[in-house]
């Protein structure tokens, strides 16, 4: 299966340049739908028989990369054996700042083989998420400020020295409060808790930590790349309604109080993780175009191979005159 790794940098690729022709418009839906078309499109051409775990949502919601639907040459070449593999995507993670110009909206997609992605439902999420070196330092269940001391403590400095990002939402107020008080500082976000979780495992970024409540689904994104990051996220799904209760039950999760951990929510032994860079942020540069073609820059990462790969890539057009321009 990692040698499928090439393959999806092609679909991340591909849907970063279809959704950035977007930037700046205003309009969030047309930027989704430029992401999520070309990213179908692309995996098509994949040899695999994949299914997607993760996507839009469910089939009545989502006319395409809906949870369920079949991907790759499998669908289309019946009597064809193809690895199975399953597919957990987020065609633009951060698609208002994607139509407002804002920086950090990346297109992600998780696979592994089959069972190795766990299938969360579209619910809120509460989640901690550290780096390497804080792995086994914190708890879900620990007030903020232990986990600020216990993360300081690993990483060998102050609390005040920590970074902490948090969603910018109401909800968030009282966690707010109280990580300021300890002194450590906050980046606020308006979106893309995902990136954020692989700021927070990749060195020399500037952040320690992730908290807060975000997207489920999400949380199984971000645990795939701890995985190959060696990160931990920790995280619990907020059910608080009957019906949350009731979709649960129907998806066999016996325990909605459960605190999954990485290996809980990405179980795979076979996990390659990619993403794109849409507009520039501090992880990854946005896609650039000029006279000739585009230019993106992206990260591949393969469990089993352990490796991390940023990659910078120039798609020329097919004129007679392309050529590479380097800045």
């Amino acid at each position: 299966m990692e040698d499928l790794s090439l393959e999806f940098l092609r679909v991340v690729e591909r849907a970063a340049i279809a959704s950035a022709r977007t930037m700046g418009l205003g309009d969030g839906h047309k930027s989704d739908d430029a992401a999520v078309e070309a990213m179908r499109k692309e995996m098509d051409t994949v040899r695999m028989d994949a299914t997607i775990v993760i996507g839009e949502g469910e089939r009545d919601a989502a006319p395409m990369l809906y949870i369920g639907e079949k991907v790759g040459r499998a669908a289309h070449d019946k009597n064809s054996s193809y690895p199975a593999v399953d597919i957990a995507v987020d065609p633009l993670e951060g698609t208002n700042l994607c139509a407002t110009g804002e920086a950090n909206a990346i297109v992600v997609l998780a696979a592994s083989e089959h069972g190795g992605l766990l299938h969360a439902p579209d619910l809120y999420m509460e989640k901690i998420i550290v780096g390497p070196r804080c792995r086994g330092a914190v708890d879900l269940d620990a007030p903020p400020e232990d986990n600020l001391r216990a993360i300081a403590k690993r990483l060998s400095r102050g609390i005040e020295d920590l970074v902490v990002i948090v969603l910018d939402r109401p909800r968030h107020e009282k966690l707010i409060a109280a990580i300021r008080k300890t002194g450590a500082r906050i980046r606020l976000i308006s979106d893309g808790d995902l990136s954020a979780g692989i700021n927070a495992a990749v060195m020399n970024t500037g952040v320690h930590a992730v908290m807060g409540t975000g997207g489920a689904p999400e949380g199984v994104l971000t645990a795939a790349a701890m995985r190959c990051l060696n990160g931990e996220i920790l995280g619990r799904l907020v059910v608080s309604k009957p019906e949350h209760v009731e979709r649960l039950a129907q998806m066999g999760i016996k325990d909605p109080k459960r605190i999954y951990g990485t290996e809980d929510l990405a179980p795979g032994k076979k996990i390659i993780f990619a993403c794109s860079g849409v507009t520039g942020g501090g992880l990854l540069r946005g896609v650039r175009f000029f006279a000739e073609g585009s230019r993106t820059q992206s990260l591949i990462m393969t469990l089993e191979q352990r490796q991390i790969r940023f990659i910078d890539s120039v798609h020329l057009d097919k004129g007679p005159n392309a050529g590479v321009r380097f800045y």
